[in-house]
């Protein structure tokens, strides 16, 4: 054997005693030290995946902020028992059976109106037939809020109930006397009209 096939042999040699020894110091090095996880972190790796029916909340759809057919039935029962509420002559307060025409269903109303707020009435505001027209839209709209601050008082919202005169223009009756004026000086409440459902 010549020199040169001797050195590559130590060369191979040494390499190999290296390779030996890098790898029993990676075997016995110990493992490093584990960090503990945070006891409130959830373990991602673990978790089994949800359906997206589990990740919803159980009552997802938003409750309707319009009363359905037989609310909306029982609203327009409601407003045909509180009977229109009358004035006297040229006056925009409510008079005690006006009270009591506002008063006997308004806290049924007030307790299914409150559930449903773009739920809204219209409180239409009368006159007789005296007087000029733009008086009388002044008195009617004057009556017209007369009511719905007493109706605002006893607890339904006041954004739901818009307030409009109508003047002398929609009587409810036609004769030219006195029995007759004091049908037509009066308010009326109604539902407005609702978007399609």
């Amino acid at each position: 054997m010549n020199y040169a096939q001797k050195t590559t042999l130590v060369a191979i040699a040494a390499v190999s005693l290296l390779a030996a020894a890098c790898a029993k110091k990676t075997a016995k090095a110990p493992p490093p030290p584990a960090t503990p996880a945070p006891a409130a972190a959830p373990s991602h790796a673990t978790a089994p995946p949800q359906s997206a029916a589990n990740t919803q909340p159980a009552a997802t759809s938003p409750k309707s902020k319009y009363p359905d057919a037989a609310t909306r039935a029982r609203i327009d029962q409601l407003l045909a028992k509180i009977e229109d509420a009358y004035f006297d002559y040229n006056q925009a307060n409510l008079r005690p059976d006006a009270v009591k025409a506002l008063h006997d269903d308004s806290a049924e109303l007030r307790d299914i109106l409150k559930d449903y707020p773009d739920y809204k009435l219209s409180i239409e505001g009368h006159c007789d037939e005296r007087g000029s027209d733009e008086y009388n839209l002044a008195l009617g709209d004057r009556r017209a809020q007369s009511a719905k601050d007493y109706l605002v008082n006893v607890g339904i919202p006041s954004d739901q109930l818009k307030v409009v005169s109508y003047g002398k223009q929609r009587p409810v009756c036609q004769e030219h006397d006195e029995a007759c004026w004091q049908k037509n000086r009066r308010i009326h409440i109604v539902a407005m009209n609702q978007p399609p459902q």
